[in-house]
């Protein structure tokens, strides 16, 4: 994904499942005789995924003609980050939940209750949660949902 960014293209990354990453990762640690943190995470556990999320990001068309040494010109490139986090129970007060809720613009929430209904998508708006906002809502956006709220 890096990649495509850095020449002015634009990429997702879907990372299915942090929370599988982490346990794995708290596995090897544990194995290593790291000496283990909250939940029996290592301590650097939010720093791994931290450094791997924020990776995503818009890039200027400045950055862009610099790396690619002038062969791309006026284009900007981006990378998307969706981190997928397996919840149990639906706790999102545990650990790497927490962790990965701190460090991204948004969430939504799924809820396989809410499918298994025939409600789809599963999204549980009570909380799920956008940190951008206004600031990615067209006028029009912002005046349809401007009175909508959630019991």
């Amino acid at each position: 994904g890096e990649y495509f960014r850095d020449r002015g293209e634009d990429a997702l990354i879907i990372y299915d499942d942090l929370s599988k990453q982490a346990v794995a990762y708290r596995q090897i640690s544990l194995l290593l005789r790291r000496p283990p943190g909250r939940e029996a995470y290592p301590g650097d556990v939010f720093y791994l995924h931290s450094r791997l999320l924020e990776r995503a990001a818009r890039v200027s068309a400045e950055y862009v003609e610099n790396f690619t040494n002038g062969e791309v010109k006026g284009k900007t490139g981006s990378l998307t980050a969706l981190p997928i986090i397996e919840t149990q129970a639906g706790d999102v007060s545990a650990f790497v939940p927490t962790n990965v809720i701190s460090i991204t613009d948004g969430q939504i929430f799924l809820e396989s209750n809410l499918f298994n209904a025939g409600i789809r998508p599963a999204v549980n708006p009570g909380i799920s949660v956008s940190r951008v906002g206004g600031a990615a809502q067209t006028k029009i956006m912002k005046k349809l949902s401007g009175g909508i709220r959630t019991a």
